[in-house]
């Protein structure tokens, strides 16, 4: 997405700071893993896997396990920021991200240049474990944990990394939630100044 664009409503976002914060973006405000085309496009707009890789094993099972996996790291990080231990979640977490991920491979294209590909077709657990490793990583830098931050729109629950200067954002999206609450403050002023 580029700077200055708004997401569509309704479209597959990558902006909050980590793939598997990006997973738990895709049920809010609908359900966006609703196929295996929908996963299948989330998978490559996380870049766990180059466009075109054919994914063959990819069915509707996939899709209750990277929902699973989902529920489990909004679980962990919920409890990061709130203080409170998510250890049944976290158990879930540590047993995906044990499996061994996709293997990539440089190949040269027609015009010389070199792109990624996958050794071999993934598995399932693979790419689950790219993500649940992705979890791990973000949740034992400190670092990184201190930047969590959950959107404070009235009915927006994702999750994010605030890596913004002096660590003051708010919302997951200032062209979305932010714009909601800019728009909301401004009615409630016009009508303290019509009343």
């Amino acid at each position: 997405m580029a700077l200055g664009t708004a997401p569509a409503p309704y479209a597959l976002r990558f902006d909050s700071g980590r793939g598997c914060l990006d997973l738990v973006a895709t049920r809010h405000p609908v359900e966006r893993l609703d196929s295996v085309r929908g996963l299948r496009a989330w998978l490559t707009g996380a870049g766990l896997v180059p466009p075109g890789a054919p994914l063959s094993g990819a069915d509707p099972g996939w899709l209750t396990a990277f929902r699973e996996l989902r529920g489990y790291v909004e679980e962990l990080v919920l409890g990061e920021i709130e203080h409170r231990p998510a250890d049944g979640a976290l158990e879930h977490v540590n047993a995906l991200a044990a499996a061994a991920p996709p293997a990539p491979r440089a190949v040269r294209t027609a015009d010389g240049t070199l792109t990624r590909v996958l050794r071999d077709d993934p598995a399932c657990a693979a790419l689950l474990a790219c993500v649940a490793r992705d979890a791990v990583d973000l949740l034992t830098d400190p670092a990184a944990r201190a930047l969590l931050r959950q959107c404070e729109g009235d009915t927006c629950p994702l999750l994010y990394l605030d890596t913004s200067r002096g660590h003051r954002r708010r919302w997951c999206s200032s062209e979305v939630c932010g714009n909601r609450e800019r728009v909301a403050r401004h009615r409630r002023r016009a009508a303290l100044t019509r009343a």
